[in-house]
């Protein structure tokens, strides 16, 4: 029954979650290869953001909820186009970044604990000098710059941490991962393995918990 439920009223997560899993498990096959797996990359965070622009509910929380689905059609974007140019990618990513602080500021937390806000700090400091220390490459300590700043007004916001705060950290760390590729620390085979997976699931955490706490499913701190 509660399996039925969710296939009815979220489809569009449903598909998201499967797109997602066949990229991963096809993108280094031939049938994944290409026009297909591009397709499979957009779609899996594109229909996220189908999901939330069909779950937000409209009135009061509408600016919200067409930030976050802005938010998500730039990171789908991005998916798409690091696979063909790099640089535009990043600055998809980072457009869709900027975008979700302007979220993450509209609905910031009224009294940050102090252990909440030393984790904000620590994300936003330490996320492009680690990015740094891992490329070697000051273009990407920029844009890691833009995604510190993402990770912190995630966590300093009234969404819950343990959700939109932590999905944020994930993509943080699935991004260093990439740029251990560009830098002399050899990594593997984690990022190979764990790239895709940190990153869409934290994708899936942001995009769920801030919906739920849009709708009143998720009470909001």
């Amino acid at each position: 029954m509660a399996k039925q439920a969710l296939i009815e009223q979220r489809p569009w997560l449903l598909a998201s979650i499967a797109a997602a899993t066949a990229y991963y498990f096809l993108r280094d096959n031939p049938v994944g290869e290409g026009t297909w797996g591009l397709a499979l990359k957009g779609a899996s965070v594109g229909l996220l953001a189908l999901y939330a622009l069909l779950r937000v509910p409209l009135g009061k929380h509408r600016a919200d909820g067409l930030l976050l689905v802005t938010t998500l059609g730039l990171a789908s974007a991005g998916d798409v186009a690091i696979e063909l140019d790099f640089v535009v990618g990043g600055a998809l990513f980072s457009a869709a970044h900027v975008v979700a602080v302007g979220l993450y500021l509209r609905n910031r937390h009224q009294r940050p604990s102090p252990t909440q806000k030393l984790a904000g700090a620590t994300l936003l400091i330490t996320t492009p000098l680690i990015s740094f220390f891992l490329s070697g490459e000051v273009q990407i300590a920029v844009y890691a710059a833009f995604l510190g700043a993402m990770a912190s007004a995630a966590w300093m916001s009234h969404y819950p941490r343990y959700r939109v705060g932590t999905g944020a950290v994930l993509f943080v760390v699935s991004d260093w991962l990439i740029f251990s590729r560009l830098g002399t620390y050899d990594l593997a085979p984690l990022p190979d393995v764990f790239i895709w997976p940190l990153y869409y699931v934290g994708q899936v955490m942001i995009a769920t918990g801030i919906v739920q706490c849009l709708r009143g499913e998720q009470p909001v701190r």
